[in-house]
C-alpha cells in the first residue's frame, strides 16, 4: 500500500503516510484514507517522510482533504517532506495554507 492511515488511541489525530510517487494514481486511495474514518478528528497530519515525488494532482488533493477537515479552521499539517517536496509546497504558497515542517 502507497498510504498508509493511523488514527490515534483517542480518535483526535489521523495520520495519513504517503509512499512512493504521490501523483493521480494515489488519488483514491489517499480520499479514502480520511473519508473512511469513522470519528472526524481534531487534527489531520499528512506524513511525506517516505514519498519521492508530489505532482498538481497531489497539491489537488491536499486542498481536498483541508477542505473536508474544515478549510480554514482546520488543523492539518505536512511533515517530514524532503527538500524538492517542501520546494514545490513553497512555490505554490502551500505553506500558507498548511503547517509544514
Amino acid at each position: 500500500m502507497s498510504v498508509v492511515t493511523e488514527v490515534s488511541p483517542d480518535g483526535q489525530k489521523l495520520t495519513i503516510s504517503v509512499r512512493g510517487r504521490f501523483d493521480f494514481g494515489r488519488h483514491q486511495e489517499f480520499r479514502e484514507a480520511y473519508e473512511k474514518v469513522d470519528q472526524k478528528p481534531e487534527s489531520i497530519v499528512v506524513d511525506l517522510k517516505e514519498a519521492t515525488y508530489l505532482d498538481s494532482s497531489a497539491l489537488g488533493m491536499l486542498l481536498l482533504l483541508r477542505d473536508h477537515a474544515g478549510g480554514d479552521s482546520s488543523d492539518v499539517r505536512v511533515v517530514n517532506s524532503n527538500s524538492d517536496v517542501r520546494k514545490i509546497l513553497a512555490i505554490s504558497n502551500f505553506d500558507k495554507l498548511f503547517d509544514i515542517s
